[in-house]
């Protein structure tokens, strides 16, 4: 299953997110989306897990979403928050996937049996740090998990 996963667009889905995200049948934000439309073009794609990011709250179109999800993904226990500070200290010892945002950082980070991910920002350019998404190979049968960065623009 291929699963993409986005964060902190704050208002512009690129052509190149739309086109990197082509063929998911999973779509992850972490949140800073921006405005609902960018949920409606996510939608269109595959069906989505979301959480609110801190630009995100007062907004009417975000009050329903959640600050931080826990769901499964092809029996992959999965923790979805914007920010890598609002991991509770003693986390679930079954989530094996941790989705942030927030920072603009692309990352993948395995700690032990443990994948911790960030995306990174597919909005605007922040300071000098890459525009990205992640896609997420699961292979089910496999029991894996395969990440990787798509960077979007030069």
């Amino acid at each position: 299953m291929k699963v993409g996963v986005i964060s902190d667009t704050h208002g512009l889905l690129r052509p190149e997110a739309i086109a990197a995200l082509a063929g998911c049948e999973r779509i992850i934000h972490a949140g800073d989306i921006g405005n609902a439309g960018i949920l409606e073009q996510l939608a269109a794609i595959a069906p989505l897990h979301v959480v609110r990011g801190n630009n995100d709250r007062g907004a009417d179109w975000a009050e329903d979403l959640a600050d931080r999800l826990q769901f499964d993904l092809c029996g992959w226990p999965v923790l979805l928050v914007h920010d890598i500070a609002d991991v509770p200290a003693s986390l679930d010892p079954g989530v094996k996937l941790v989705i942030t945002g927030h920072s603009h950082k692309p990352s993948i980070e395995w700690r032990g049996e443990r994948l911790y991910l960030n995306p990174g920002s597919a909005g605007r350019r922040r300071f000098k740090l890459p525009v990205t998404l992640a896609l997420v190979e699961v292979e089910v049968e496999a029991g894996a998990m395969e990440p990787r960065i798509v960077q979007l623009v030069e």
